[in-house]
């Protein structure tokens, strides 16, 4: 993930609605954290997917066929996007599309690929290391999967779900360089936004963006870009975490706004879109937590109940 928090930190006290989430009721259907799990180490097996990359390459190919094996109708959106330095990254977006239905259509989405530098590492000799991303990029990658394996055993969703999965997120300026362009992250999705058209596209209702939603201790604060183009949808997904049982992950509370894949959905493409995010207020080393882009950032910093707790709001969401 990502880029930078912009702006201050803002904590106050908000309404969710308690009695529409009260009046839910859980789903019967159950994601699966241990094939959650097992989704993020197959990607963590190619070793760190950065662009370019034979592992980016290979890593690639493996989503695709997951997610025809589930049903999905899979494009490839190919694209040479220009990094911050000049580098030519060969990107691949892998949009993964349920079957036309009559049914109200979302969208949900996380980024693949690795960020090729662990600058925020707190030992400055890891700094141009890959990160292994396991939790910031598998793990997004790996819900929706589960997700689409639900849906492909469960005809009984309230709504179609396409999936994406945006490349080049995370070839944002390094650290340590004197260069700051906040354009310079979430190239695949800017790509995909300013490509975008309902009028020959799947019009969606709204978005959803995992980003980093495997930590340890994790939880989802409401984030200032989600309330500000779709406050509604924050609504809806915080309240299917409070009727799954999930509510302690997902507080009812704001902070700031980060420079993430979400952006260029509500900015470009008109689709009010959310970004589940982690959030660690007290977390000196970083606010994304204690190994966001560090070569720490591995299998063993990934929480199964953090992915029970994301993947089983979403499943509230889309089957109550």
């Amino acid at each position: 993930m990502l880029g930078m928090v912009m702006g201050m930190l803002m904590v106050a006290c908000g309404t969710t609605k308690k009695s529409q989430s009260e009046e839910q009721k859980a789903v019967s259907i159950q994601f699966s954290a241990d094939s959650a799990y097992a989704f993020c180490a197959a990607q963590c097996q190619y070793g760190p997917r950065t662009m370019n990359s034979e592992a980016h390459e290979k890593c690639g190919e493996w989503i695709v066929e997951k997610f025809k094996q589930y049903g999905c109708d899979v494009e490839l959106q190919k694209a040479d996007l220009k990094g911050y330095d000049g580098t030519i990254l060969k990107s691949t977006n892998i949009i993964a599309k349920s079957k036309p239905s009559d049914k109200p259509r979302i969208l949900i989405c996380a980024h693949w690929d690795s960020r090729p530098w662990a600058d925020n590492d707190p030992d400055s000799a890891n700094w141009h290391k890959p990160v292994m991303a396991a939790n910031d990029g598998a793990s997004g990658i790996a819900v929706m999967l589960e997700i689409a394996r639900l849906l492909q055993q469960n005809d009984s969703a309230n709504m179609a779900v396409d999936f994406i999965c945006f490349d080049a997120e995370d070839w944002g300026t390094p650290q340590w360089t004197d260069e700051s362009d906040g354009d310079s992250w979430a190239l695949g999705a800017q790509y995909w936004a300013s490509h975008f058209s309902p009028l020959t596209s799947h019009p969606y209702d709204y978005g959803i963006l995992l980003d980093m939603v495997g930590g340890q201790s994790a939880k989802f604060y409401r984030e200032y870009f989600s309330m500000k183009y779709a406050r509604n949808i924050v609504e809806k997904v915080w309240q299917a975490a409070s009727a799954a049982g999930y509510g302690s992950y997902f507080p009812a509370e704001d902070t700031g706004g980060v420079t993430d894949d979400h952006l260029p959905l509500n900015e470009k493409a008109g689709i009010p879109c959310i970004d589940i995010i982690n959030h660690y207020p007290d977390c000196e080393q970083s606010s994304f937590g204690p190994t966001w882009h560090t070569i720490n950032d591995d299998l063993q910093h990934i929480d199964k109940n953090t992915l029970q707790a994301v993947g089983q709001t979403l499943i509230q969401l889309i089957f109550s």
